[in-house]
């Protein structure tokens, strides 16, 4: 049975720190690429980060650039979602994605969310 499950997120001030996790199950996690998205009331759901499954490449959204880091454990099927200098705006919540691209196929799994709240 396929899951992704996030955690990590929670309640944090201006300018501070927090790390998310996503722990994979049910598939082979080091074929996948992994992204995290985030959403919030009234808006689509948008792309933050993203890890590469092969090269480990990674590619960013020009808000987060500087400020977020994503990393991925092929031991523990784990990615990881590092924010930095958080901002108000960045209050969302959390998913992550795996994807992957086999013969004209596309397989992607989601998670169910992690709610972060930027606040003073």
């Amino acid at each position: 049975q396929v899951q992704l499950v996030e955690s990590g997120g929670g309640l944090v001030q201006p300018g501070g720190s927090l790390r998310l996790s996503c722990a994979a199950s049910g598939f082979t996690f080091s074929s996948y690429a992994m992204s995290w998205y985030r959403q919030t009331p009234g808006k689509e759901r948008e792309s933050v980060a993203l890890i590469s499954a092969a090269s480990g490449r990674t590619n960013y959204a020009d808000s987060v650039k500087g400020r977020f880091t994503i990393s991925r454990d092929n031991v523990k099927d784990t990615v990881y979602l590092q924010m930095n200098s958080l901002k108000p705006e960045d209050t969302a919540v959390y998913y992550c994605k795996a994807l992957k691209m086999e013969w004209g196929r596309e397989y992607a799994y989601w998670g169910p969310g992690t709610q972060v709240t930027v606040s003073s």
